[in-house]
């Protein structure tokens, strides 16, 4: 790193200055006092570049110790945890349910923070603001963080050089629930009807750019139909209309229509998971009813400001995912409709790029624009 200092003309200077100690062996010409003179500069030069370079490696060096060693002791005090979305909704009971393990884990109390409004970037704003340290986090959607960007045209902020992703907490399946009026059974038998009547079934979703809007705008392109969205200001008013048959159909997280599938109020068509799930196994996926490759859900991840040190990423992903590691919590979670993910940071990083771009190709495609 500094082979520069230890050249020909250094070892030369250094050379020359130990055989001018000896005064008496040396003429005190005006050329020897010159290339003394002109040694000694050298000398002065090189040693100050190896002062100031020095110092430069003590700086960096006391820096990753510092980093080290925050890492180390963290938490040492509460840790403020985001959650950009009102209470009760999906994120919030993620947080909840993790949080409360977490912090008998940590011994330190984790605070929910639900800071709600405009689908989630006035939460996230809160977060982009915060010191780097570990001690202000959020818990997030795909909403905020995969759709957003090219839902809004002056988005505050770039997921990707604003935040740290450190873990991707839980996947949430999306429920296809239609209204009992509704002839179709199935996938197959849904389309068949969608296309013989193009225009005239409707399905709904808590507001434009949500998961549920999303969802049905994809299930439109793979599979060569119209289905007209509806947008309402909520799930509640979207899920009311639903059940009193105003609209036909909704792509749902699971657990706020499950009691209405069970006392035969809706129908559960398909789940738009890769795979079937345990809670519910005679609930088919779409892509194996009919529509190939189709994958709908929502996510729920956890971050952190930008630049945070990755020492400290690392020791916060470890703690997360042990806490979804365990049994109690899985079930919960699995309770909720939530799948337990639990994958390292740079796992996480790489799958919210690739969500970006497959979001965002959904959002420009059916034109959708925010509220």
């Amino acid at each position: 790193m500094i082979n520069f200092l230890v050249n020909s003309n250094f070892v030369d200077s250094l050379n020359l200055i130990r055989f001018s100690a000896n005064v008496n062996s040396l003429q005190k010409s005006p050329v020897n006092l010159f290339y003394i003179n002109k040694h000694l500069y050298l000398l002065r030069f090189y040693l100050k570049n190896l002062v100031a370079i020095s110092f430069v490696f003590c700086c960096a060096s006391s820096a990753v110790n510092a980093q080290t060693v925050a890492a180390s002791i963290y938490p040492n005090k509460p840790i403020r945890l985001i959650v950009p979305f009102p209470a009760g909704g999906g994120n919030d009971v993620v947080a909840r349910v993790i949080a409360q393990k977490l912090s008998e884990r940590l011994g330190q109390p984790i605070v929910i923070d639900n800071k709600a409004g405009a689908n989630g970037i006035v939460g996230i704003q809160a977060l982009i603001s915060a010191p780097p340290d570990g001690y202000t986090l959020a818990v997030a959607s795909a909403g905020p963080i995969a759709v957003n960007p090219s839902l809004y045209d002056k988005l505050p902020y770039d997921p990707l050089k604003d935040l740290t992703s450190i873990t991707n907490l839980v996947s949430l399946p999306l429920l296809l629930v239609t209204h009992p009026s509704v002839p179709a059974k199935n996938i197959k038998e849904l389309i068949s009807l969608a296309k013989a009547k193009p225009g005239q079934l409707y399905f709904c979703s808590p507001g434009s750019g949500n998961s549920g809007h999303l969802a049905g705008e994809l299930f439109n392109a793979m599979a060569d139909v119209k289905l007209v969205h509806v947008p309402y200001k909520g799930q509640g008013p979207a899920l009311a209309d639903l059940l009193s048959g105003q609209v036909q159909m909704l792509f749902s997280s699971i657990p706020p229509v499950l009691p209405y599938i069970h006392s035969g109020q809706l129908n559960a068509i398909a789940i738009g998971n890769a795979k079937r799930i345990s809670t519910l196994p005679d609930i088919p996926t779409i892509s194996e009813s009919g529509v190939s490759g189709y994958e709908a859900y929502s996510w729920v991840g956890l971050f952190g400001p930008a630049n945070m040190p990755k020492e400290l990423v690392h020791k916060i992903n470890r703690e997360f995912v042990d806490v979804l590691k365990l049994k109690e919590i899985g079930e919960r979670l699995s309770h909720e409709g939530a799948l337990p993910v639990g994958d390292s940071a740079e796992d996480f990083s790489l799958y919210v790029k690739k969500e970006i771009v497959k979001w965002g190709l959904v959002v420009k495609s059916a034109n959708i624009k925010a509220d």
